[in-house]
């Protein structure tokens, strides 16, 4: 199941006394960081959470979700014990822009009752469901490109639970359980420890409201990827043509759900529908394959490979570097050119792109708006680590404090070294570059006085480069070197470094 996001109840907006109650401070996390005030929120439809409050997060200075799990027979609750702490273990293992953040969770013991309290990321701008309803109500139709943003978005965050090792399932994937911020940022709810926890498994699957985001498999065996990819689909079209009408009925009949398929126009997002709610889950693509469908294309992926390469190395480059480079362009000079034999080229100028929506591109994939991840290989994530370990093992494996440093494993391809003497010659600038094989590259520098030895500097910098053994000891090397023919160099010219 999922942890829905919860929205705040309203009714006493404008009551400045009602307010300040609210804002008082009931409850207190063991570590102090979390305050859990008096404004209660609607839990939607979380299986087993009894209450939902705003809580402050006092470090980030933020406004969080205070979720409360309570056990009435502590002799249940002692029995699940260490599969409760297991399964929250692992969904604080789960990281990604597209899911609801899981921050925190605690077991509270008291006489009478047990709770497992958990904090989540609080999505103020509400649920998508509430954004169709919005624009339906408007008289306005869905934007086609805002379709493909959100669906992209949506099957991103599947596709990283599906490629897990073992795999995630979302289970509970509904238009009530994907959030959207103001700036067209999707989330969907994190994954929630249902049945296991709290013993009220299958609880959504009996809200008949939601019932047509359930595949027909589901709950009949071992559910699978494919039981997502089918609530993907009803998600989908929802958001395509904002309501699926129900007739009157408490549920969506399949009827409703066809003829909705069929209202669809663009015969592309038709196809697309319809492969993920296909009856049999074999048949039904993954989240990665869909990925890849011509209708989500809206992006060229040489464009998106060529912002995330500028964003991850924006440390590099200085600071405004796009809009300083788009001023000295000529708007009438081409940038690019394709020439046809049997008919006229095609010219690109630079007044073709606009700075302004070259500035918002970049900020929706600094965002997480326009993920990567569409086009990386289908192969298992390396994360999240807890994932892949069974109770056996996490029983053994024991968390020391402080926490051991993971070995660095990512190699040096390329290295280079920048040493500039200033005009007295009294002190020398040293910039470090190293080029690793993920792309997260290093930079260091530090100023280098007479007195310095090159080994000690060259021990000191490759400390704190943070790189294999082996990759130390070339790198030591190379700067021993460097400053070294520097320093020749320097006094061969008269310096004094």
């Amino acid at each position: 199941m999922t942890m829905s996001v919860p929205e705040r109840k309203s009714g006493s907006e404008g009551k400045e006394e009602e307010s300040e109650d609210e804002s008082e401070i009931l409850e207190e996390s063991p570590c102090g960081r979390w305050q859990k005030r008096k404004e209660q929120v609607s839990q939607g439809n979380v299986p087993g959470v009894e209450s939902a409050s705003l809580a402050m997060d006092t470090e980030e200075g933020v406004e969080v979700v205070w979720n409360e799990v309570l056990f009435s027979d502590k002799k249940v609750f002692k029995a699940q014990e260490e599969k409760i702490k297991e399964m929250f273990e692992n969904l604080m293992q789960v990281e990604h822009p597209n899911i609801v953040k899981f921050h925190k969770y605690w077991l509270d013991m008291k006489e009478s009752q047990a709770r497992v309290i958990f904090i989540t990321e609080y999505m103020s701008s509400g649920s998508l469901k509430q954004f169709l309803k919005k624009t339906k109500k408007n008289h306005k139709t869905m934007n086609v490109k805002a379709w493909k943003r959100w669906c992209t978005q949506i099957l991103s965050a599947l596709s990283y639970l599906h490629s897990c090792d073992p795999p995630i399932i979302h289970g509970n994937l509904t238009c009530d359980t994907i959030f959207i911020q103001h700036n067209g940022l999707i989330k969907i709810g994190s994954v929630f420890p249902d049945a296991s926890v709290h013993g009220k498994a299958r609880q959504l699957r009996d809200e008949q409201r939601n019932l047509h985001f359930f595949a027909p498999e589901y709950g009949a065996g071992e559910d699978d990827y494919a039981i997502d990819i089918f609530s993907f689909g009803i998600c989908a079209l929802e958001m395509a043509v904002l309501e699926i009408q129900a007739n009157g009925d408490t549920a969506v009949s399949k009827e409703a759900i066809v003829n909705a398929g069929q209202s669809l126009e663009d015969p592309l997002m038709r196809e697309f529908t319809q492969s993920c709610l296909r009856h049999e889950a074999k048949l039904r693509p993954t989240a990665h394959d869909l990925l890849f469908h011509r209708v989500l294309f809206e992006v060229h992926s040489l464009k998106l490979l060529a912002a995330h390469c500028l964003i991850n190395n924006q440390y590099l480059l200085p600071e405004n570097c796009v809009e300083e480079k788009t001023k000295s362009f000529d708007p009438s000079a081409v940038m690019a050119e394709i020439k046809h034999e049997d008919r006229q080229g095609v010219q690109l100028k630079y007044s073709h792109v606009s700075p302004l929506e070259l500035d918002k591109f970049l900020e929706d994939v600094k965002n997480g708006i326009y993920p990567l991840m569409n086009f990386a290989s289908s192969r298992p994530h390396p994360v999240p680590r807890a994932l892949s370990l069974s109770q056996e093992q996490v029983e053994t494996v024991k968390t020391p404090t402080p926490e051991p440093q993971e070995t660095e494993t990512r190699k040096v391809i390329q290295m280079h070294c920048n040493l500039e003497s200033n005009e007295e010659g009294t002190k020398t600038h040293l910039s470090l570059f190293l080029k690793m094989d993920d792309k997260l590259h290093r930079q260091l520098s530090c100023d280098i006085l007479p007195t310095d030895t090159s080994k000690d500097l060259a021990s000191e910098l490759v400390h704190y480069a943070f790189i294999t053994e082996e990759d130390s000891e070339k790198v030591a090397g190379f700067l021993e070197d460097a400053i070294c023919r520097h320093r020749v160099r320097a006094l061969a010219s008269g310096s004094t470094q």
